[in-house]
This record gives structure tokens, C-alpha cells and sequence, in this order.
């Protein structure tokens, strides 16, 4: 089916294994803040490597796997069967730096973040810059061969757990001023403070706290690229997050699907299984279809990356799939919640951890409501034809 290759099989395959050694720990992870042993955690992250699901997107030069985009797809969908983010050891390193990164930044940055030595933050959204990046009102400003940094972050997604930030921000002075650009920092830098970590939704280790940056200086050295690239970065890392998060959605629906139908079919009442029952198989029904929907969407953009589609299709039809899928794996989880009745509503029930999880794929990355207006923009430009 999806007319996958052997070899997109056999990582499928070993993904979903991969998947289902994590699955028995979820409720542990859920009872715990997310929190499991530092030991077993290392042992998971030294077996997806083993399995070949780290880094997936990177080249092998560089000790990646070179994978193609629907084989990241194929592995990203089997984590994303796995609740309380028990999975997300099966790293995906920023894949459009090797392209500018130098000598000094592949050494110190790339390669060991590629095998699992390093791992990466990024601190880029703020309190009025969420979806649009270009509203951010972070500062560098060059001063000899440093750049100062100032500003305060938002939503930095396992900064409790990384080494290093992605830093954005507007630069100050100079033939650049007031356009963007990207730094690598080290973590911990002197400057850079938490101001808080929120509670949030979901039940997961990597925390999304709200981060200051007081006049920190980072070396000339940790410029990614050059000075005004920043927003070319954000751009092509929201394209591989958009199609990485759909291909996510696309196996939390899965894992509920499965979950309700063996639920629907064991759950008796007046003496005959729910799964009997029109407005049950009416939620079962629709759930199936809009996922192979999804799946075939996401799977189809994926190819057309992997056959060079222009970047702005690429862009348009990574939004496309990112709504989709997250929309239809909200609505999945809604309805699992409601199959397993009371059941669904206690945290050890994998539908009542999907249906809290699920609901960021739907903001992060870019909202819903961001995706469909790019959409449009490009319906507009290029005409439906060249999209669909």
C-alpha cells in the first residue's frame, strides 16, 4: 500500500518496533510529570540510534542517514504513536544548516548533534511573535568580533534538555539594521536566565520555559550564515516542522484508531459490543477515512519534495498537509475520548493523553488559521492547478 520501496519498509518497520518498546511506558512517564529514569531514557536514545532513526535528515557525510523525506515521514509518523513524547529520541537535527554552516560551526555544532552528543533549542518566538517571526523584537548588534544579544523567548522547546540555542533576532546598527539573523549559543551562556518554565497541557520532560537574554555575547563565529539570512532559516526549518508535525498527527490517529475499534468491539452494553452501534461506527468509520486521507496527502508531499518540487509549492502543500492532518487527528481524538466514555477520560487511557497532545499540533509551527492563509496566497499566485 502507498506504493512504499523494501527499503522504506524496513525503517518503517523498525520505527514501529521501535514504538512499541516505548508504548509500556507510557502511563509510568504520564504518573511521573514525564519524567522517566535518566538511565532508561539514555538506553532509548542509544537503541533509536542502534535502529537508525536519529538523524535521519542529515547526510551521511556527516554521519547522518540520508534518508528520504517520506522515509523521515514513515519514522516521524511511528513516534508519533508514542504518547508523553517518549519517542522524540529520535532526533532530527536541523537539517538546512550543513548547507551554511562552516568548517568551525560543522565541527562544533553539526556533526555532534548528529550523533547524539549535542542537542539543540530554539529561541525564536516571543510573547507578540508567535506564527509571524518577523514581528520579534530581539536585538544583536555587533561589537568587534562578538554579537551582543538581548531579548526574552518564548515556548524554548527542550531548552531543559539542550546545549545550544537556535537564537533570532533584529540586528542593530550596520549595513543589515533591522533585518534578521541567526546565531548558535551555548547553554549555559552568562545573560541567559529562565524567567519561568509554565505548566502545560501535555505530560512530557522537555519543558517550554520562558528564557532572557541579558547583553549576551556570543563569537562572530556562531553567525549562522550571514547577516539579514535570519528569516531564510525560519522559513526552510518551518517546511521540514510542518510535514515532520503532519506525518506525527498522522500516527496518534492511528495508535486511536486502533485503540478505539478493539475497545468498540470488547465494550459490551445490553448485551451486544458498541462497535454495533450506528452513532459509534459512525465515529469509527469517519476516523479511518480522513486518516488514509491524511496519510496520503502527507505521503504524496513528501514524494514531490524527494522529486524537487519548487520551494514554493513545497511551501503551500507543507502547510496543506500540516492542516489537515493536525485537524483530522484533533477531531480523531475527540471522538476516541468519546468511544471510551468515562474510560477516556482518565490520564492512564491513551485517548486522554492523545487528546491533550494532540491539540498543540494545531498551534505550533504555525496555526491553523497561518497555514490556511498561505495556502491562499498561493492559490492566488501560481492557481490551484499548480498546488493540486
Amino acid at each position: 500500500m502507498y506504493g512504499l520501496s523494501e527499503e522504506d519498509l524496513q525503517i518503517q518497520e523498525r520505527a514501529r518496533m521501535f514504538a512499541d518498546e516505548l508504548i509500556p511506558l507510557e502511563v509510568e512517564a504520564e504518573l511521573n510529570d514525564g519524567d522517566l529514569p535518566k538511565d532508561v531514557v539514555a538506553g532509548h536514545k542509544a537503541r533509536a540510534i542502534e535502529l537508525g532513526l536519529c538523524a535521519t535528515n542529515m547526510p551521511k557525510e556527516l554521519g547522518g542517514r540520508g534518508c528520504t523525506s517520506l522515509q523521515q515521514v514513515l519514522v516521524q509518523e511511528q513516534v508519533g504513536r508514542v504518547t508523553n513524547a517518549l519517542a522524540w529520541v529520535a532526533s532530527t537535527p536541523p537539517s538546512w544548516l550543513p548547507a551554511v554552516a562552516t568548517a568551525y560551526q560543522l565541527e562544533k555544532f553539526v556533526r555532534p548533534t548528529v550523533s547524539g552528543e549535542r542537542e539543540e533549542c530554539y529561541a525564536i518566538t516571543e510573547e507578540g511573535a508567535g506564527s509571524d517571526v518577523d514581528a520579534i523584537v530581539a536585538t544583536a548588534r555587533r561589537d568587534g568580533d562578538e554579537y551582543i544579544l538581548n531579548g526574552e523567548k518564548w515556548h524554548v522547546t527542550s531548552y531543559n534538555t539542550a546545549d545550544y540555542a537556535f537564537f533570532q533576532g533584529k540586528l542593530v546598527g550596520g549595513n543589515h539594521d533591522g533585518e534578521h539573523a541567526m546565531f548558535m549559543v551555548d547553554l549555559p551562556s552568562p545573560g541567559i536566565t529562565v524567567v519561568r518554565t509554565p505548566a502545560y497541557t501535555h505530560t512530557i520532560s522537555h519543558h517550554h520555559p520562558i528564557v532572557a537574554f541579558t547583553d549576551v555575547r556570543v563569537p562572530a563565529t556562531h553567525l549562522v550564515g550571514a547577516e539579514g539570512d535570519g528569516m531564510t532559516f525560519a522559513y526552510e526549518w518551518f517546511r521540514f516542522e510542518r510535514i515532520m508535525v503532519a506525518a506525527r498527527c498522522l500516527g496518534g490517529a492511528q495508535r486511536l484508531v486502533e485503540e478505539m475499534s478493539a475497545f468498540a468491539a470488547e465494550r459490551h452494553v445490553q448485551g451486544k459490543p458498541i462497535a454495533h452501534l450506528g452513532a459509534v461506527q459512525a465515529m469509527m468509520a469517519d476516523s479511518l477515512t480522513e486518516l488514509f486521507a491524511a496519510r496520503s496527502l502527507v505521503y504524496e508531499t513528501a514524494r514531490g519534495i524527494d522529486a524537487g518540487a519548487s520551494v514554493k509549492v513545497q511551501h503551500a502543500q507543507c502547510s496543506m498537509a500540516k492542516l489537515y492532518a493536525s485537524e483530522m487527528a484533533g477531531r480523531v481524538a475527540d471522538r476516541a475520548v468519546q468511544v471510551f466514555g468515562g474510560r477516556g477520560y482518565m490520564r492512564e487511557n491513551v485517548a486522554e493523553r492523545l487528546f491533550r497532545e494532540l491539540r498543540v499540533e494545531r498551534i505550533w509551527e504555525g496555526t491553523s488559521e497561518v497555514q490556511r492563509s498561505i495556502i491562499a496566497d498561493q492559490m492566488i499566485k501560481r492557481g490551484p492547478r499548480a498546488l493540486v
